[in-house]
Formats: C-alpha cells, sequence, structure tokens
C-alpha cells in the first residue's frame, strides 16, 4: 500500500529520502519534502495542505493545531504518533527592537509583540514560558499576528490580538518601531528581507540565549516539541501497525542521522563536531527521544499552556493525542 509522508528535509530525515531506513512489509513510503512556511503565505504550506484538504497519509504537524483540532471535533480526522519532528526553546526566539528599551521579559508587558499566529506552536510556548519562567503576564502583551490562524479560533476575552496590516512585512514593523518585539520559528533572515539587513536596529531579548536555553533545559529536562507526526484516519484503519511502525523508522533514521557526525567535516561548520559534542555532554545524549514515556512532561506543560490560552475546547491528557496502540511508549 502506497502511504505518502510529508517532511521537512532535515538531516534527521534524509535517511528517509536516501531509502535508508527499512520500511515496513506491504507499506511502499513515499517520502514527500513539503515546507512548513509556503513563501506566498496563502495557506499553501504543508500544515494548512494536511489539515484543510487531507492531501498527505502521514504529515509533519505543528502541535499547538493539532491539540486545538482534536480538542474540538470528535471528528478530526488525524491521530497522533509521538514522534516529534521539530522543537524549539522559545526563549533564544525573541527579537526585540534595540532602541525600544526592553532589557527583560517583564518589559514586554503593555508592548506590541509580533507572532507567526496566535495558535502556532511556539507561540504557545512562549506565551507559556514568560508565564512560568519569569512570571510575565502574556494577557498583558499586545500580540499582532502574521498569518491568519489555521484552525479558526475565538481569543481569549480582555485579551488584545490583532492581524497585521494587509502587505505589512513583520520584520519592517521591527526595525520601524510599528511592533516593540518578534516571537518568530524561522529565522529573521527567512521571516523578512528587512530583518536580514537590520544590523544592530534588532537583537535578541536575551544577551546570552543560549545560557538561557541551558537554564531552561536544567530546569525543565527537556528540549520542547514543535511538531508531532499524525496520520489520516482513514490510512490508521488500513495499516493498524503504522503508528508502531513509524516510531521505529523514525528512531532508526535518527540513529543514521547521528552517524554522520563521526565526520568532523560532516557540516559546513568549521566547529560543528565540537558543538555537536559539546551539546551531548551539557544536554543529553540525546535531545530527540520519541514515544509518550520520555516527552510526558514536556506533553503535560504544553496541555496545560493550551489551556491557560483558550486553545482547548475540551480539556485533553497527554493519552488522548495518541494512537492506542502505542500508549505504553
Amino acid at each position: 500500500m502506497k502511504v505518502t509522508l510529508a517532511l521537512e528535509r532535515y538531516e534527521r530525515h534524509i535517511p528517509f529520502f536516501l531509502g535508508q531506513v527499512k520500511i515496513p512489509l506491504g507499506v511502499d513510503l513515499i517520502p514527500l519534502e513539503v515546507g512548513e512556511v509556503s513563501p506566498r503565505r496563502d495557506g499553501t504550506d504543508r500544515h494548512n495542505r494536511m489539515l484543510k484538504h487531507l492531501e498527505f497519509d502521514v504529515c509533519e504537524m505543528s502541535l499547538g493545531s493539532f491539540i486545538l483540532g482534536k480538542s474540538r471535533d470528535p471528528g478530526f480526522p488525524f491521530i497522533g504518533v509521538p514522534v516529534f519532528p521539530r522543537r524549539y526553546f522559545s526563549l533564544s526566539q525573541i527579537y526585540v527592537n534595540a532602541n525600544s528599551g526592553i532589557d527583560t521579559p517583564s518589559d514586554l508587558v503593555g508592548r506590541n509583540v509580533g507572532i507567526n499566529a496566535f495558535q502556532v506552536t511556539l507561540s504557545v510556548l512562549a506565551k507559556g514560558d514568560l508565564s512560568n519562567e519569569y512570571d510575565v503576564p502574556w494577557q498583558k502583551i499586545k500580540w499582532k499576528c502574521m498569518r491568519p490562524e489555521q484552525i479558526p479560533l475565538k481569543f481569549p476575552k480582555n485579551v488584545s490580538v490583532e492581524p497585521i496590516p494587509p502587505y505589512s512585512d513583520i520584520g519592517e514593523m521591527l526595525v520601524n518601531g510599528e511592533i516593540d518585539a518578534l516571537i518568530s520559528p524561522q529565522q529573521p533572515s527567512r521571516t523578512s528581507e528587512a530583518l536580514a539587513n537590520a544590523g544592530s536596529k534588532i537583537r535578541r531579548l536575551f544577551k546570552n540565549p543560549e545560557e538561557e536555553d541551558k537554564r531552561y533545559f536544567k530546569k525543565n529536562g527537556f528540549f520542547p516539541v514543535m511538531h508531532l507526526l499524525v496520520i489520516r484516519d482513514e490510512i490508521a484503519k488500513k495499516l493498524p501497525s503504522l503508528s508502531r511502525d513509524l516510531i521505529k523508522m523514525w528512531e532508526d533514521a535518527k540513529k543514521i542521522a547521528y552517524k554522520f557526525y563521526e565526520d568532523p567535516n560532516y557540516s559546513m561548520l568549521a566547529w560543528s563536531d565540537n558543538v555537536y559534542r559539546a551539546e551531548r555532554a551539557y544536554l543529553a545524549p540525546d535531545l530527540w527521544p520519541s514515544g509518550i514515556k520520555a516527552n510526558r512532561k514536556n506533553l503535560e506543560l504544553f496541555l496545560n499552556y493550551c489551556a491557560d490560552q483558550g486553545l482547548m475546547d475540551q480539556i485533553l491528557c497527554v493519552n488522548d493525542l495518541f494512537d492506542p496502540l502505542v500508549i505504553n511508549s
């Protein structure tokens, strides 16, 4: 049976595209390189293509949108697999206008802060982390959204959430001081040409973001999940073992990808080997675990953030998100 698998071409997914991963009998897996963000911002990105058009059999999807859809609609046509292809620390993804006077997280209160969209996973994580880590009430920040919501929602009462003006460039808005800060799941150079050329006009909120990320990891013990894999219900019913198979395939692909780094010149970055080894020593040998047990604390915290931000129509627990056949993974 042919099964399409829509992924970004991260190095941990390269083994899928090179045919290095053993595929279970009876499955003709077809990996498709499909980006998360459409340059046209018109809803042709991977998440929208899956959510609105059911275009793929298996797809890498935003955790935030998946939880919102799952909590809203008993017939939501996807089942979650505890494989997590994308992760981010939120703290190092906060950028500020250098003339904004913003020096600490508490300075964001009352300010205009750009985000991709309210339900985007990094936005949810950042709002929650600001509150949980720094006692900054996310409700008192004025949120400016770059994109429409993938799944329509009503924003919490007494919270300011507005789209940026049509045809505006979020990067230009930050450089020009129309917004004071930006939380972006993309590097500035990918978000906006204006940001790519901004130089000293913008800076990160934290002067040493790497140390802030290390502190977060030391306290919480995880590298936060951004995406998970989902299977269309129709496919899951036809291939009931596919969830377990995907966990095994992804773990095999990850092991192959780790071996890439045995060559110190694997990357175009001169010191990538040093960084790779230092990261494993300081944080963890594997920052990308699959399965529910290894990710439960992370997922429980994120579900709490979703509930606090009005992103669950009915309260879900971790087990509600995934195929019952892999609950003990």
